[in-house]
């Protein structure tokens, strides 16, 4: 009995559909990447559990991939998602705990430039410390730090993002008393926070 060509027989296309499979891995495995830092970043942000988990659900949602997709701009577009949703959170919990800092001058400080380079580590370094032995740790100096410190901190040196995207995200999203903060402000408290950073690291090596 001749086949009815408006039934495309699907074994005619062997080629077409081992594509749309890859494709599917391909995704899948973006996903798996960009989702794998997401629930660290934002337990720094807003803390441990159901909210931390909702961000990365939010972030991943929002997130437009495709298996044509660059990975490192996807997880960057995330993070980005993820840290404006989580400065939201922040600023409703306390409306001036994001509040840019008055009168903020360049300080004396360890650090020449704002960069991980700058307090002796790299960002791979960073990351073992962050989801290895000394967790626990590095958690608790980040908790240690006024919030809106430890946020631009986060921002810069877990979610990568450059001092000028830090500080439009905190004056978009960190609510009204953060609306004054700029790029210059948002590299001189990462600064600090890395010499914070570097001093914490030399007490515990000595």
């Amino acid at each position: 009995m001749p086949q009815n060509p408006a039934s495309p027989n699907t074994s005619l296309f062997p080629i077409q559909n081992a594509s749309v499979a890859e494709d599917s891995e391909g995704m899948e495995e973006v996903f798996a990447m960009i989702a794998a830092g997401l629930y660290s970043l934002a337990s720094m942000l807003v803390g441990e559990g159901e909210q931390s988990a909702r961000l990365v659900e939010e972030a991943i949602a929002c997130t437009q991939v495709s298996p044509c997709t660059d990975p490192q701009i996807a997880r960057h577009s995330s993070r980005r998602l993820l840290g404006a949703a989580a400065l939201e959170v922040l600023a409703r919990r306390d409306p001036g705990s994001l509040a840019a800092p008055e009168g903020l001058a360049p300080a004396s400080t360890c650090i020449d430039d704002d960069d991980l380079a700058s307090a002796g580590i790299s960002s791979e370094e960073l990351a073992q410390m962050i989801g290895g032995p000394e967790r626990e740790r590095v958690r608790k100096w980040l908790e240690g730090l006024p919030t809106w410190m430890r946020t631009v901190f986060v921002l810069r040196a877990v979610a990568g993002l450059s001092a000028a995207e830090t500080a439009a995200l905190l004056a978009s999203h960190g609510g009204r008393q953060a609306a004054a903060w700029t790029p210059e402000a948002a590299r001189e408290v990462f600064r600090q926070g890395l010499c914070s950073l570097a001093s914490q690291l030399l007490r515990n090596r000595e």
